[in-house]
């Protein structure tokens, strides 16, 4: 079955274009040109992953994709104007997987869909669970819990506490986790990770300003601590 994408962008050329490119390279594409409209089809159509433009007539897209994460885990890209990092920064603390500054060539478009996808259909996960005192990590169904309890997180951001976790005890730096993560030679910013720490730190952690689990290593990275919950 053809993975269906869902894009909201009231720049219908774009639109079009991005839906025949797709189109032709085996996807089910469905187009949006409001908020509203997107926000009804994600309940319609259950798409496999959205692609959502900042700049919306209706609502704009971080209030949007805060609305789509608010009842959906489904992977979000977000379009943003070229150079701003601040749109970056405000889409991925509020759920979004990744983003994609305009103008862009549409086979990096397609390679980031694809990347986000096979992170989504878990191709690289290991199926034993990881347990680390009271945080139980399941590759398997993609899920976080602590005492049972599931933490919420995006796919990307599993995919970095997995990656982390694999690798407890050892120092990875912010390159390194990119490149686990995405499998790919793409542009992507240091502080896109640093983001996303965070929100796992607020899912995962006791107390996220004084974290136990993932550990910054100043000028090196984040490291993953073996023995947590004052585990031995």
């Amino acid at each position: 079955m053809a993975e269906r994408v869902l894009i909201v962008d009231d720049d219908t050329r774009l639109s079009a274009m991005l839906s025949d490119y797709l189109s032709g390279n085996g996807y089910t594409v469905h187009t949006a040109a409001t908020a509203t409209a997107g926000l009804t089809d994600l309940g319609r159509r259950a798409p496999d992953v959205v692609i959502l433009d900042v700049m919306l007539p209706d609502l704009d897209g971080f209030e949007t994709c805060r609305r789509m994460r608010a009842v959906s885990d489904v992977p979000i890209l977000m379009l943003t104007a070229k150079g701003e990092e601040t749109d970056r920064i405000v889409g991925l603390e509020l759920g979004a997987d990744d983003y994609l500054p305009k103008p862009f060539n549409p086979r990096e478009l397609l390679a980031r869909l694809k990347a986000i996808l096979r992170r989504r259909n878990g191709s690289a996960a290991v199926s034993r669970v990881l347990r680390f005192g009271r945080l139980e990590i399941d590759p398997g169904s993609r899920s976080v819990r602590i005492d049972g309890r599931e933490c919420a997180l995006t796919s990307y951001q599993f995919d970095l506490l997995v990656a982390l976790a694999e690798n407890a005890g050892r120092t990875l730096s912010r390159e390194q986790l990119m490149d686990t993560v995405k499998g790919e030679e793409l542009d992507a910013f240091d502080r896109s990770i640093d983001v996303h720490i965070s929100r796992i730190r607020a899912a995962i952690e006791s107390d996220p300003k004084h974290p136990r689990r993932i550990i910054t290593v100043r000028g090196a990275g984040y490291v993953f601590a073996r023995f947590q919950d004052d585990e031995r």
